[in-house]
């Protein structure tokens, strides 16, 4: 009976302990929900402000926009207003101009009119005593005027047949006897003046040595080393009595640079025998090739053309060792290249076609092989084969007149490239010309009575003379400068037209000590 009594009573206070805990759970739990619920409410408004705040930089950037858009619309109307303002000011202007022109024609009329009668009247005069005079020149004759002109024609006709054949036959015969020997005779002057000094600068090349020890070891026993290198490179290796140089003679320019930069490596390294030589040569080849190559890329990236084969690029960069009349061929066509572009932007035309002509118009001269044709014809027909545009083949083609311009881009390129040749400093033989000519000019002024000194300036398009002002006159000024222009338009051959200037001071200088 104790033990159930314990039993109860053991479970009425687990019960109770139960309930308390449950009781204590759920005022956790509640605490636990509030401090949730705060929580959350707390993050939801600092979300709210956010968003408020991204809405509001949102309309403000919006209101910035619509602000700056009516600010250029205003504008935009403001000067279309000015420019209409200033039409209708110009055609007011115009129309006033016109009616006095108008006014001006009328009475001009008038007068040309009054002149016409005039004239007419003294016209009829002078025919009816141009008649009289017929008819007593023919009554005096015996002969009608047409029959006295028929006389006198047939018998100058045949005068005239005489002395033509004369002149004819006396023409052919000396024309026949001295027109070979004067051809050969300019021909040999033209070979002799120009031919060598050509030849030399197109397929010479300097290799300088620190000292001529040097030499023995580059011709090597017996001369095998030097064979090995003409041999390897194609190029005739010449070592003379030049001091400290040994001379690389060839045709083709970029064997001449890779005859050059393998005596380098050599003579650097100090090992030349033959097996060194032929590993040096092809490695240099190599390294030219590449450098070929990346100096056509570099150039394509330089003016911002694309879509270039590959086999064009690497002529493009071939032309960098290539020079024409001693200027380089890669520098000329990136001219080229520039003018083009900017005289076809001028005119409307394409840019980018334009530039690409004026890259490629010489890339007939850096052919692996000599062909029998022109330059020009065979860039075509390279570019041709390379799928260039057809604007541009043809350009490249007609840029020396040999085939027919069909695009408008075929006489910009030749314009072009005219220009870039002809620019003074270019070519050695245009500089030469130009040189002499601002020579020419200041000797003439010279010449002059009174000239102290005589500045050619402005690349020869102004001519500045200086006189004494105690031998010249302000009247013998003058006259010094007309007589001057005179003289040089008579004498000298030159483009547009030169500004001539003489100046007479007089200037008083003392010292204060």
């Amino acid at each position: 009976m104790d033990y159930l009594i314990i039993g109860i009573t053991g479970i009425i206070a687990l019960l109770i302990g139960a309930l308390v805990m449950a009781m204590i759970v759920k005022k956790q739990t509640a605490k636990k929900g509030a401090s949730i619920i705060s929580e959350a409410k707390a993050e939801a408004e600092v979300i709210k402000k956010d968003k408020i705040l991204v809405a509001k930089e949102e309309i403000l950037k919006l209101k910035s926009k619509h602000e700056s858009y009516v600010n250029d619309k205003n504008s935009t109307m403001q000067r279309g207003e000015n420019r209409i303002k200033q039409k209708e000011t110009s055609l007011n202007q115009k129309f006033e101009e016109l009616k006095r022109n108008q006014r001006d024609v009328k009475n001009q009329k008038d007068s040309l009119q009054q002149r016409l009668e005039r004239l007419e009247k003294r016209d009829e005069e002078h025919n009816k005593m141009h008649r009289q005079q017929v008819e007593q020149l023919e009554t005096i004759s015996g002969l009608s005027a047409d029959q006295a002109k028929e006389q006198l024609v047939e018998a100058i006709k045949n005068e005239a047949k005489t002395d033509a054949m004369a002149f004819i036959n006396d023409a052919m015969e000396e024309a026949k006897a001295s027109a070979n020997i004067e051809a050969r005779k300019i021909v040999v002057q033209t070979i002799q003046r120009t031919a060598t000094e050509h030849a030399i600068e197109n397929s010479v090349s300097v290799f300088n040595i620190e000292n001529d020890e040097i030499k023995g070891r580059i011709i090597g026993r017996e001369g095998r080393n030097i064979r090995a290198l003409e041999a390897a490179t194609g190029i005739e290796i010449i070592v003379d009595d030049t001091p400290e140089a040994i001379i690389l003679s060839g045709f083709d320019p970029v064997r001449r640079e890779i005859a050059r930069l393998s005596l380098h490596k050599l003579v650097s390294d100090g090992r030349i025998h033959p097996a060194r030589i032929e590993e040096v040569v092809t490695k240099t080849k190599k390294q030219i090739d590449q450098e070929i190559m990346d100096i056509g890329k570099r150039t394509a990236i330089d003016l911002g053309i694309h879509g270039m084969h590959p086999e064009i690029l690497r002529m493009v960069g071939r032309m960098k060792y290539r020079s024409s009349y001693g200027q380089n061929l890669l520098q000329h066509s990136r001219e080229v290249a520039n003018l083009c572009a900017t005289m076809a932007s001028e005119l409307g035309l394409n840019p980018k076609l334009a530039k690409r002509a004026g890259l490629l118009h010489d890339i007939g001269k850096v052919p692996d092989h000599e062909p029998e044709m022109p330059h020009a014809i065979f860039g075509m027909k390279l570019a041709e084969k390379y799928k260039e545009h057809p604007e541009v083949c043809n350009a490249i083609g007609s840029h020396h007149d040999e085939v027919e311009m069909t695009t408008l881009l075929a006489p910009i390129t030749q314009v072009c490239d005219a220009i870039s040749g002809a620019r003074p400093g270019a070519r050695r033989e245009v500089a030469e010309a130009y040189i002499n000519r601002l020579k020419d000019l200041e000797n003439h002024a010279l010449n002059f009575p009174g000239v102290i000194k005589t500045y050619a300036i402005q690349a020869g398009r102004e001519l500045r003379v200086i006189v004494g002002a105690d031998k010249v006159s302000d009247a013998d000024a003058s006259k010094i400068s007309f007589e001057l222009s005179k003289k040089i338009q008579e004498e000298m051959t030159y483009p547009g037209q030169i500004k001539i200037t003489v100046i007479r001071e007089t200037r008083s200088i003392a010292y204060a000590k």
